[in-house]
């Protein structure tokens, strides 16, 4: 703003000293307004949402709070317009008393984040009181033989404002004996006295009424008065007189009971009773001095009878009269001004407010959790207070103001770890020997969602029998999250694929809440051998988090296919039956049929075993089949009473538990030699072509026996080169088998493919090929002489059975 030129320098030093004092109340870290006393209710204060930086949007949601130690609600905010106003009614005497300095102090409280300020509302004193005296009038006796400018002290007026507007000036009424005589000290209230001015004449005037106005410094002024009634005595014309007009006395706020303060020493230049003087305090001694000192009236012993309190009351002025005992007496006084020494008695006092609990356990370091406040009464080194806290980790504290501190985060929290911590803050004051005060602070650690579940394996192997029930449970997963509550609720789900033409869900299903894992439907083992899958646990945080883990189903077999026949190359005979020419003339153990059969099983379950069944009537048949090979042999040589016709009938059973069987039927036709030449032709060949078969059977069963190990060390390479080398396909399945290949042998028949699909079924990789080996314990079966002619045949098939797996 522009200043004139006249005073410009005045103007000048204002404008500094005004920056100046903007630039100390912004370092202060508060902010500063005054309000008069007595204003009325609505008196605006000061724009505090302004001034502290917010906005009027945010009063409301961030909870703006106003909070006044021991003042009531004097002031209040406008939360609609963020202004401080008076609420009601103030006044400075009431709150302060004579203290020059006088404020009320505010801490406001925002949340989200939790912010605190100190406002300070300095209120000012207006000149609401009047100088008042004790009494409406005052008596004194003056003798007629007192000297001209003597003096005669008087009581004075007491002002309960301060400043200026407690600033008192004294007037007394014009009169030809008295004048008023005013003493000031920086230390003690003014001392007024009446000076004589002129010799009194007790003749002429035996009394006075003076009046005595009492006008203080305010705007506008008020005054008070009292009447002086001044009585001139005749006689004992000379007061006591103290030796001193101030005593000055330091005691310590915890001195004892009885001490003697000081003694109070007074002359009086009569003689007789006119000289005995008797001390006492003034009529209008104030009750605290009377609670807590006493005077001896004749020795002016002055002793300590209370307990002295510094952070109550630092000082005492005690005012003493001394009066004779002369007719009329005569008097005067003394001060005696009794400071208070502070002692280190007071502890100091904490405060812990505006607690942020729980506190999640990735809360940024540095947040502030809660605001401490710590006091002392004392004074000095005996007020001033330090704070620590324990443990020191993972919180420390930050001193933000005089006298506060933030509880603030110093490293990162692991509710997993430690989920609450018990802290403690002490305040410790600088005397000697020191106080303390501590406060106990519970800090509760919130859960966050930082731990997934977690299996106790990676993969699963599970065993289950195919033709399961549908809805069959197979097996139960589990996985444990280390986060609580919500956090920690696992549900459980497929990790969904494709199963060669169709969708795992089709198979398998698992609860959300248990983790069981359910067959949707019978498995078959023939189908599927193996059925690989992954299964999700999820937990209900967020966001949500999750693991897998992987469970190889294996689908075991059961005997659930019966043996199938296969039709012979180039055997006749209608519904399925066998129909062969026989010589008559053959001998024992000549092979005149064989029964072939395959079981879609495998191992025990597809291992096939023949044995005739007993002709009609009990005959016996000069036939028989091979246990496990199905060659069917005669067992002696026919003659002319076997029947031209011979129907037989072959029963296969496989060796599952319990056992499936089928039935062949074996037409054969008795012929002479000479008969049917070219039926006889077929038969020769036939039988040639059995004799051919048996050579066969060793030549393939060796060749078999070295493709097999060459085909499962091939298959070993091949693996281990796609396992380092390709990426997995999911969901791939096994091509289909070769065309049926039928081992036979003295010992049994092994189906060595089928014709089905072998299909291993996995997501984490291409179809597997497994070669197993095992060798069945056979049981002895007495045979023929064509069989006991075999034994290499017999021993290599017993020792090796195929189990060919795609």
């Amino acid at each position: 703003m522009p200043f004139p030129r006249q005073g410009g320098k005045g103007a000048q030093r204002l404008l500094l000293l005004v920056l100046l004092l903007a630039a100390w109340k912004t370092g202060s870290g508060q902010v500063h307004y005054s309000v008069p006393e007595e204003a009325k209710h609505g008196t605006f204060v000061g724009r505090i949402a302004q001034d502290l930086g917010l906005e009027l949007a945010e009063l409301v949601p961030r909870l703006f709070r106003v909070v006044s130690k021991g003042r009531g609600d004097l002031l209040e905010v406008n939360l609609q317009n963020g202004i401080l106003f008076v609420n009601s009614r103030i006044d400075r005497e009431e709150l302060c008393g004579l203290n020059l300095e006088c404020s009320i102090h505010l801490e406001v409280i925002v949340d989200r984040p939790l912010q605190v300020f100190h406002v300070e509302v300095e209120v000012k004193d207006i000149n609401d009181n009047p100088p008042v005296f004790r009494g409406r009038e005052q008596r004194l006796f003056i003798p007629e033989s007192r000297l001209v400018d003597s003096h005669f002290p008087i009581e004075g007026a007491a002002d309960a404002d301060i400043g200026t507007n407690a600033l008192i000036t004294y007037t007394l009424s014009p009169s030809d004996y008295f004048s008023l005589d005013v003493q000031a000290s920086d230390e003690l209230s003014k001392s007024l006295s009446l000076e004589l001015r002129k010799s009194l004449d007790r003749e002429e005037t035996p009394e006075l009424r003076l009046l005595l106005t009492a006008t203080d410094g305010g705007k506008p002024e008020l005054e008070g008065t009292v009447q002086l009634l001044i009585t001139v005595l005749d006689v004992n014309d000379n007061a006591p007189l103290f030796a001193q007009a101030v005593y000055r006395i330091h005691l310590l706020e915890t001195t004892a009971n009885g001490t003697l303060v000081t003694t109070l020493n007074a002359s009086d230049a009569d003689e007789g009773v006119n000289g005995e003087i008797v001390f006492s305090f003034v009529s209008d001694v104030p009750l605290n001095i009377q609670k807590n000192f006493k005077i001896d009236s004749s020795s002016g012993e002055i002793r300590l009878i209370g307990r002295l309190d510094y952070e109550e009351t630092k000082s005492y002025e005690i005012h003493v009269k001394a009066v004779d005992k002369g007719s009329p007496p005569m008097s005067n006084h003394c001060k005696v001004l009794v400071k208070v020494l502070d002692v280190n008695d007071n502890a100091p006092q904490l405060a812990v407010t505006s607690l942020s609990l729980p506190v999640r356990e990735d809360t940024p370091l540095s947040t502030v959790i809660a605001f401490v406040s710590v006091s002392d009464r004392d004074s000095g080194v005996n007020g001033q207070v330090t704070c620590s806290l324990t443990p020191h980790i993972p919180f420390k504290l930050v001193s933000t103001f005089k006298n506060y501190y933030s509880l603030v985060l110093d490293s990162a929290l692991d509710r997993e770890s430690v989920s609450d911590y018990a802290l403690v803050v002490t305040a410790r004051d600088g005397g000697s020997p020191s106080l303390s005060a501590t406060a106990s602070v519970s800090v509760e650690v919130a859960d966050v969602n930082d731990n997934a579940p977690a299996f106790a394996q990676a993969e699963y192997t599970v065993f289950v029998k195919e033709n399961n029930p549908p809805g069959c449970h197979i097996f139960t997963v589990s996985a444990r999250d280390a986060d609580a509550q919500e956090n920690a609720l696992v549900s459980y789900s497929l990790v969904e694929r494709r199963v060669g033409e169709r969708a795992l869900s089709s198979y398998v299903s698992v609860h959300a809440e248990s983790g069981k894992v359910y067959a949707l439907q019978p498995l078959d083992h023939e189908e599927l051998e193996l059925l690989q899958f992954q299964v999700s646990a999820r937990d209900a945080g967020v966001p949500p988090l999750g693991s897998n883990v992987t469970l190889q189903v294996f689908v075991l077999d059961e005997n659930d296919n019966a043996p199938a026949l296969l039709p012979l190359p180039g055997a006749g005979g209608a519904g399925g039956a066998v129909s062969e020419l026989v010589w008559r003339s053959v001998g024992a153990g000549h092979v005149v049929a064989k029964v072939r059969a395959v079981d879609a099983d495998s191992g025990y379950n597809a291992w096939l075993s023949y044995e005739l069944q007993p002709a009609a009537g009990g005959a016996r048949s000069p036939f028989r089949v091979a246990l496990y090979t199905g060659e069917i042999s005669t067992t002696r040589s026919l003659d002319e009473a076997d029947s031209p016709r011979q129907r037989l009938l072959v029963l296969v059973r496989d060796h599952g538990e319990p056992a499936l069987t089928a039935t062949a039927t074996v037409l054969l036709s008795l012929v002479e030699s000479g008969q049917a030449p070219k039926a006889s032709s077929r038969v020769l060949a036939g039988a040639a072509g059995a004799e051919t078969a048996l050579v066969d059977v060793n030549v393939y069963l060796i060749i078999a026996i070295c493709a097999v190990s060459s085909l499962l060390v091939l298959t070993l390479l091949l693996y281990v080169a796609l396992r380092c080398s390709a990426p997995p396909s999911e969901g791939a399945c096994g091509p289909a088998g070769k065309p049926t290949l039928v081992c036979s042998s003295a010992v049994g028949s092994w189906s060595y493919s089928q014709q089905r699909r072998q299909r291993v079924c996995s997501g984490e990789g291409p179809p597997k090929t497994d070669l197993m080996a095992f060798s069945p314990s056979l049981p002895q079966v007495p045979g023929s002489a064509d069989e006991r002619q075999q034994p290499s045949e017999s021993e290599h098939l017993g020792k090796v059975s195929l189990f060919h797996r795609f």
